[in-house]
């Protein structure tokens, strides 16, 4: 069964991730969309200044994890199974946005795609494909 959270539920999924609020993720204007603020903290290169592609890649994968717990059953955070990331072009230190769209979810396997993007979703600065195994 496919439950659809609202934003309280999403946000309060990622009020529960220590690192979300390290990078200081937030729902966007948009179903299926996270933000990622302009924080110093996520500079990887301050000479730029650009995103650390750690930070992008934490963003991609918790983004990923939300989207999954908001739309399963299962209050259980989801392990990662595999993940891998696609640097497209630099990030710049402006605010990212991320869309995930659920590729597939059955009871104990889902699969997320992410893409990243700054000014421009048509122009992504980075892509990921991830895999969780859920427990119900």
């Amino acid at each position: 069964m496919l439950v659809v959270m609202n934003n309280i539920e999403f946000q309060r999924f990622i009020n529960r991730s220590p690192y979300a609020r390290t990078l200081g993720i937030e729902l966007g204007l948009e179903g299926g969309c996270f933000l990622l603020p302009v924080k110093r903290s996520n500079i990887g290169n301050p000479t730029l200044p650009a995103l650390h592609g750690g930070a992008l890649a934490g963003f991609l994968e918790l983004s990923a994890m939300i989207h999954v717990l908001g739309r399963g059953s299962s209050e259980i955070i989801p392990k990662v199974v595999d993940f891998a990331v696609d640097y497209v072009r630099a990030g710049r230190y402006v605010e990212t946005h991320s869309r995930c769209k659920l590729v597939y979810l059955g009871k104990r396997m889902a699969n997320v795609g992410v893409s990243a993007w700054q000014d421009d979703e048509s122009s992504p600065i980075a892509m990921a494909r991830v895999q969780f195994i859920i427990k119900i």
